[in-house]
């Protein structure tokens, strides 16, 4: 089977670039003399009939090479993606009664009603009786009840195993004494715009649909203000809703992605879907089932991106790393596997284990896909030099807040004081310096201290601060048991010293 579809797709990609240069050849041609006899043109026009009607047959036979092609693939695909059938309990304030005309609210309750939901599915393993199915988060996460209709129509009760919402990934599990087809994973590494892929789920509840498109993109980043920890495929296959968790197969009939969200300002597709890489989903899946969880390696950092915006327009010349590729290390955790690596806030993370960073949210995914307990080496731009470190990954704990905000050091982010940031934050014209963005947290040294958002540090353990690298040495100067600002504060001058 695998052989007779290599060769089919191979005869498919020869057959329509044939029937591509038949459609060419038969189309309307310019005169190629304005000065020819119409019996000229008379032969000229029979040639071209007789040339297309020659050729037609040909064409046929190429499209349908194509066509068996893709059934090829359908056949193979259909039964391993399923439909995920969920029920879940809503709580709402129950309306308050028209004849109440007090507005009386105080006894008003809560109302408990069931919603049920759709979304599609991927059969990717079956250990024994226990059968594997790959799906998005937000298809189950709040689901109290879980169905999975298979492509013949059989229904199984089905079961949460695992979920993640930092990959919007999860698997559910279900028994079947028969042996079912599971999804060939192929390498979504290899893939380029340009790709042929196949969308495959439940749009709007219509089983088992296939769509069909291009790879438009790969390596995009998450919905706008979402830090997701993977990248995603652009697709303009037809993705819909209940389409999510379902597949994205390759010319193969092989998984390289898994449909998850759309950029639709109509609420359908309007041809940019976006498929989870399945090389972000391998590890999921091995996770999910040895542990019921997802396991993150851990740096303890906060990270930037030095894209010439604010907040942190004109680091990247300050910190000498202008036109280089990397993140941020903006704070650290005391006591992380960053800090005990020696990692400073001011560090550019260029490499890990000579992979190039390419942005703060691909270092997060490159920490997060690494093993806790291993070690790796750390490329970092330091005060203008390089500079390799071995970093031992701890790992993220499941709950958002990763570490206590006390030990993160020291706590702020500060700003270039660009003019467009001096309008903003109304800093008089004569004050010089770098501008407070934020204060993360009430409890971290730099809140507690007394920092506040719109303030303007004038110096830094007297030194002026206009210089980023400058602030950075004397926040990393461990001689000192404390670091002295001297702050602007609505056109004021105040004393700030930050313990360690």
């Amino acid at each position: 089977m695998k052989t007779r579809h290599k060769i089919i797709s191979a005869l498919a990609a020869v057959a329509l670039l044939a029937a591509v240069s038949v459609i060419l050849v038969a189309l309307p041609r310019p005169e190629a003399n304005t000065t020819a006899t119409s019996g000229d043109s008379a032969g000229q026009a029979a040639a071209a009939q007789a040339t297309t009607a020659a050729d037609l047959p040909a064409a046929v036979a190429s499209l349908e090479a194509i066509q068996l092609s893709f059934r090829d693939i359908a056949r193979r695909v259909l039964p391993v993606v399923v439909e995920i059938d969920v029920t879940e309990t809503v709580t709402q304030a129950q309306r308050g009664s028209p004849f109440d005309f007090f507005n009386n609210r105080g006894g008003q309750g809560q109302q408990e009603f069931q919603r049920s939901g759709l979304g599609s599915g991927i059969i990717v393993q079956q250990n024994r009786t226990t059968v594997y199915v790959l799906t998005n988060n937000h298809v189950v996460e709040s689901a109290t009840e879980i169905s999975v209709k298979l492509h013949d129509q059989r229904t199984f009760k089905a079961k949460v195993v695992g979920k993640d919402s930092r990959k919007d990934l999860a698997l559910v599990s279900f028994e079947s004494k028969e042996a079912l087809p599971v999804a060939e994973l192929g390498n979504s590494a290899i893939l380029e715009p340009g790709d042929l892929v196949l969308a495959v789920g439940n749009p709007f509840g219509f089983e088992s649909s296939i769509t069909m498109g291009i790879v438009s993109a790969v390596g995009r980043a998450g919905p706008e203000g979402q830090q997701t920890y993977t990248d995603y495929i652009q697709t303009d296959a037809a993705i819909n809703q209940g389409n999510s968790g379902g597949a994205l197969v390759d010319i193969r009939g092989k998984v390289v992605g898994v449909n998850t969200w759309i950029a639709a300002p109509s609420g359908g597709s309007v041809g940019i879907g976006f498929a989870i890489p399945i090389d972000n989903a391998k590890k999921s899946i091995d996770d999910f089932i040895s542990k019921g969880r997802v396991e993150y390696g851990w740096l303890g950092v906060q990270i930037g991106d030095l894209q010439e915006t604010a907040p942190y327009t004109g680091f990247a010349k300050d910190l000498g790393v202008e036109g280089v590729k990397g993140a941020l290390i903006v704070a650290t955790y005391k006591g992380s596997p960053a800090d005990k690596a020696g990692l400073l806030p001011g560090d550019f993370v260029m490499k890990v284990d000579g992979q190039e960073v390419k942005s703060r949210d691909n270092l997060t995914q490159i920490v997060g896909s690494l093993a806790a307990g291993s070690t790796h080496e750390f490329e970092v731009i330091r005060y203008g030099e390089r500079q390799r470190l071995s970093v031992k990954i701890g790992v993220r704990d499941d709950k958002d807040e990763v570490a206590p905000a006390k030990n993160l050091w020291p706590g702020m982010t500060v700003a270039k004081l660009t003019d467009e940031l001096r309008s903003a934050a109304k800093v008089a014209a004569g004050v010089d310096g770098l501008l407070v963005g934020a204060v993360a947290d009430p409890d971290t040294p730099a809140a507690k201290a007394g920092f506040q958002a719109g303030d303007v540090i004038v110096t830094v353990n007297g030194k002026s601060a206009k210089n980023v690298m400058d602030y950075y040495r004397a926040l990393n100067d461990t001689s000192k048991r404390s670091v002295s600002f001297a702050v602007n504060r609505a056109g004021k001058e105040i004393a700030i010293e930050i313990a360690r």
